[in-house]
This record gives structure tokens, C-alpha cells and sequence, in this order.
């Protein structure tokens, strides 16, 4: 949690877990074990670009909400996310962070989802990022857009808490990794814009083309009493 840059800036939006004379803390995103992956070691530059993805559990507290849209599907305490982690060369991270961003828009536009992407002044951005995107999703039901990923270029922040290196060709001292991630996507909010976006007027809701396969459906109606 450190290493990630959760703590000690953002402990009051965490669960913590007494376990003994120890603390645990329940991960807010995936961000925090998938980066880990390569705590204190130096990786070869062959290997990177590294490119990882999981889906987990997240856990947050939303202390920082002051009661903003805490009720419903759309701000909640536990929820399902994909997250996208990547490793590059400080030279790479910029471009890499481009593709990362579009392959998380990528799902919205096979699922038919109006949206857009905004880079963040700094004044929005947390802590330990350079540059970060927010992709917000249209949801009709409250005539707004929403956040469904944020898409950040860490640069050399994480890696200098994880202690995540390097070895580039031809020299012999190592380099801290850059580091990013974005959500791709929030599946509570995801569900949320589906349902809004594709109701129709006699109640039923179209499933997007891309997820026919996987519901064996086109359409979600009322099951007849």
C-alpha cells in the first residue's frame, strides 16, 4: 500500500484489518498486489514493456465522498474491477500510457457506450501521478457522465517506493521502471450505463452485440408471472 502511494496520504479511505500486532488493509484496486509482483527486483529490458491484468474484489471506504452519491450501485463500499498494470522504460511510458487509455476505452465502444476522456489539471490528480485520464460514461438516468476508469502514468514514483528496477542494455547501474494502470472497467458502473443506455420503452433492456455470446440473449424482458 505504500509502494502504490495508498499510504500514508489516503488511509482514511481504506479498510483496515487489526490482525494481531500487525495491520492489514483490504486493496481499494488491483493497482496495489499487480504492481507488487515485482517488488525490489530489477527486471532485464527485454522484458519490458510488461503488461498485466486481473480482476478482483476492491474495498474502499469512500470517506472522501461526503455523502455524494452513496446510495445505489454507482459509489460503493465493495465492488468488481479489471484493472491494467504496465512496466516500461522511462522513454516508453508516455506512448504506453496512450494505448493503455484507448484499450480501456476500447471495451466502451465494442459495448456501444457513449463516453468521453479527459486529462486531469493537477489539482485533480492524486499524488503519485503524471498524468492521468479520466473516461467517463454517459448514464441518461441522471443526465451525467461518470467516471468508469481513471488511466494513470506514475512514472518512476511507484517503482522508487517498491524499489522496481531495471538493467538497460549496455550499462551496468540499474534504473527505476516507470509505472501505470487504468481500470478497464468498473463492472457496478459498467452494468449501470448498459441498463440505462439500452432500456427500452416497454421496460426491456437490448444486451450490446459484443455480450450476446456470453448471455445467450438480445434482450432482457419481464419474466411472465
Amino acid at each position: 500500500m505504500y509502494g502504490t502511494g495508498q499510504l500514508p496520504k489516503f488511509e482514511a479511505d481504506l479498510f483496515r484489518v487489526p490482525h494481531g500486532e500487525r495491520d492489514l488493509w483490504l486493496i481499494p484496486t488491483a493497482e496495489v498486489p499487480v504492481t507488487n509482483l515485482y517488488r525490489n527486483e530489477t527486471l532485464e529490458a527485454a522484458q519490458l514493456p510488461v503488461s498485466l491484468t486481473a480482476f478482483t474484489p476492491c474495498f474502499r471506504s469512500e470517506a472522501g465522498s461526503y455523502g455524494k452519491d452513496v446510495r445505489g450501485i454507482i459509489r460503493q463500499h465493495q465492488f468488481q474491477k479489471v484493472e491494467l498494470v504496465k512496466f516500461t522504460r522511462p522513454e516508453q511510458s508516455y506512448e504506453e500510457h496512450e494505448k493503455l487509455t484507448h484499450d480501456a476505452e476500447e471495451v466502451l465502444q465494442k459495448l456501444g457506450l457513449h463516453y468521453r476522456t479527459i486529462a486531469l489539471c493537477t489539482a485533480d490528480m492524486g499524488f503519485a501521478s503524471a498524468k492521468t485520464y479520466d473516461i467517463e460514461v454517459w448514464l441518461p438516468g441522471q443526465s451525467v457522465y461518470r467516471e468508469i476508469s481513471s488511466c494513470s502514468n506514475f512514472e518512476a514514483f511507484q517503482a522508487r517506493r517498491a524499489n522496481i528496477r531495471y538493467k538497460p542494455e549496455g550499462k551496468g547501474k540499474s534504473e527505476f521502471v516507470h509505472t501505470l494502470n487504468g481500470s478497464g472497467l468498473a463492472i457496478g458502473r459498467t452494468w449501470v450505463a448498459i441498463i440505462e443506455n439500452y432500456q427500452q420503452a416497454d421496460g426491456s433492456v437490448l444486451i450490446p452485440e459484443a455480450l450476446r455470446p456470453y448471455v445467450g440473449a438480445d434482450k432482457i424482458t419481464r419474466r411472465k408471472l
